[in-house]
């Protein structure tokens, strides 16, 4: 699993002309999964992310987690982020999972991320064609690949 983590201080997810996510200070969370991906991917994943240290102390030094600032979370589906750009000009997507492998991890990862968080996780809607805003607050992007662990 790949994420883009965006530290916002506020992001919405529009379907269709209809806001179906709206948050204020937290993170906008793009996850794009492959077909070896599984539940250690999504635990560890999910833990890394509720303690990620990216959110001002009083200091202003960043050394508060989204679980310490009981900030809030949107979770977008995104294929892209498993892209391969290594010939020609046009990406390929042969190891982002297909729907079928896809759609079920992807709840669970929001079902996981909920529990670490202790509350309710916002999301867009697998497949459909979103429009997302955000104030990328920082701005702070960070990019977690949980192939990468070490």
């Amino acid at each position: 699993m790949k994420v883009v983590i965006q530290r916002v201080s506020k992001a919405s997810v529009t379907i269709d002309g209809v806001k179906v996510a709206d948050i204020s200070k937290g993170v906008l969370i793009l996850l794009g999964i492959v077909n070896n991906d599984n539940q250690d991917d999504i635990n560890w994943l999910s833990n890394k992310i509720a303690n990620l240290r990216i959110f001002g102390d009083e200091h202003g030094v960043m050394n508060k987690s989204l679980l310490d600032i009981s900030g809030e979370a949107i979770v977008v589906s995104q294929f892209t982020l498993q892209a391969s750009t290594k010939k020609g000009n046009r990406p390929s997507y042969i190891q982002a999972a297909k729907p079928n492998v896809a759609i079920p991890l992807y709840e669970t990862f929001v079902n996981q991320l909920e529990v670490d968080l202790g509350k309710k996780v916002q999301t867009g809607q697998f497949g459909a064609d979103m429009k997302v805003e955000l104030l990328n607050d920082g701005p702070v992007t960070i990019i977690i690949d949980s192939k990468n662990k070490t």
